[in-house]
């Protein structure tokens, strides 16, 4: 069975070197566990959608829930689901910083990413609209 996981959380350190450290773990990761996703970030906030099967997809966010380099982790959607939205990705990023600003106009109040003001819903919407503008790389 498939699901898809949606959070968000806050980075302890969002240096180019710690995004990037996350991402290469998670590339290394993923396809090994039938993982697929978008992580999505800006101003020191991850917005993450991982799919995969339930028991790969619930290890994985167990593991990001006690990961130091996470605070503030919060579960903002989780369904099972027919299909992948987000297979092409072992784990795609967004640079919320360098996307178009009417992006996040369009599902926010403001220019900034906040999902925790954001319903689930609404942050995956975002992300399907990122990855649809090709905003995503890393695509495998």
């Amino acid at each position: 069975m498939l699901v898809r996981l949606l959070y968000a959380s806050r980075a302890v350190d969002a240096s180019p070197e710690a995004i990037e450290s996350i991402l290469a773990q998670s590339r290394e990761y993923n396809p090994a566990n039938g993982i697929t996703g978008v992580l999505c970030y800006g101003s020191g906030i991850f917005l993450q959608c991982i799919e995969g099967g339930r028991a790969a997809v619930n290890d994985l966010y167990g593991h990001i829930l006690r990961d130091a380099r996470h605070r503030d982790v919060t579960l903002l959607h989780y369904e099972e689901i027919l299909e992948r939205r987000f297979g092409g990705w072992s784990m795609g990023q967004v640079n919320i910083s360098k996307s178009n600003h009417t992006q996040l106009l369009k599902y926010s109040e403001g220019l900034e990413l906040d999902p925790y003001a954001l319903s689930g819903k609404v942050s995956l919407a975002l992300l399907e609209d990122l990855a649809a503008t090709a905003a995503v790389c890393g695509r495998v």
